[in-house]
């Protein structure tokens, strides 16, 4: 990569922090907040009750999100096409089979499609990891050091960015 083009990518990035808020509007998911984790491959959300059915000769899912933090009461119900299946290993080394799906990311004032895979994240203090290749896909810099950076969070949930000194997940 030439270094103007280095410059024209860099230009066109957003920089978030360590955690954002952003929202997957295929899925009827208009706010969930999400850690920004450069250790995790592919992005993952929390789904429960997952069924597979059969659409138009295609494999789909339909799957419940818990998409408020800590709040096991709210519950939005998700249908999407499986684009594939996989073995992940988690961060615990534990390997598991999970559904992947495609769907549109919306954070800040960009939108762009990622692979998403279904996991149970019940004991997990996010309901949504962010991983590398949306982080890609989407040009995004990670400041670890700051959280909420998008505009979504500061005009649609009064979430000004903050930064921290943070070792773990909040």
């Amino acid at each position: 990569m030439t270094e103007e083009q280095s410059k024209a990518a860099l230009s066109e990035s957003i920089t978030v922090g360590w955690r954002e808020w952003l929202s997957l509007p295929q899925l009827g998911l208009t706010r969930i907040k999400a850690k920004v984790d450069t250790g995790a491959r592919t992005s993952a959300i929390h789904a429960f009750s997952v069924e597979e059915f059969e659409q138009d000769q295609q494999l789909w899912v339909r799957f419940g999100v818990h998409p408020n933090q800590g709040d096991n009461d709210t519950i939005k119900w998700c249908e999407a096409l499986v684009i594939d299946q996989r073995n992940v290993t988690d961060s615990g080394g534990h390997t598991e089979k999970r559904y992947v799906i495609q769907t549109e990311l919306s954070l800040g004032q960009k939108q762009w499609p990622i692979e998403v895979t279904l996991t149970n994240r019940d004991n997990m203090l996010f309901r949504m990891l962010l991983g590398r290749t949306a982080m890609t896909a989407g040009n995004l810099i990670v400041n670890p050091a700051m959280s909420f950076m998008t505009g979504q969070s500061v005009q649609e949930h009064d979430e000004q960015p903050v930064k921290e000194f943070f070792d773990g997940e909040s």
